[in-house]
C-alpha cells in the first residue's frame, strides 16, 4: 500500500530555483555535494530536473563545488 502523496516543496511554497541563488540549492545537496534523490528532496519530477539542471549551471560557474573532499 502506498503512503499519502506528498506535496512538492516548491510547488507549495513557491521556491525559486535558480543558478543564482547557490544557499537555497544547497538545501537540495547532501555534504560530499551530491544532489538528493526525489525520496528525500521531496520534490516532483517537474521540479526535480529543474533542480538537476540550476545545480550543473551553478557548479560551471563556480558558485557551487562538484565534489566537496573529505
Amino acid at each position: 500500500m502506498p503512503g499519502k502523496p506528498r506535496a512538492c516543496r516548491v510547488c507549495q511554497h513557491g521556491i525559486k530555483l535558480t543558478y543564482k541563488e547557490p544557499e537555497v540549492l544547497r538545501q537540495f545537496m547532501n555534504r560530499r555535494g551530491k544532489i538528493l534523490s526525489r525520496r528525500i528532496t521531496h520534490l516532483c519530477a517537474k521540479h526535480q530536473r529543474k533542480l538537476a539542471t540550476e545545480i550543473d549551471r551553478a557548479r560551471k560557474l563556480a558558485l557551487l563545488p562538484y565534489e566537496v573532499k573529505p
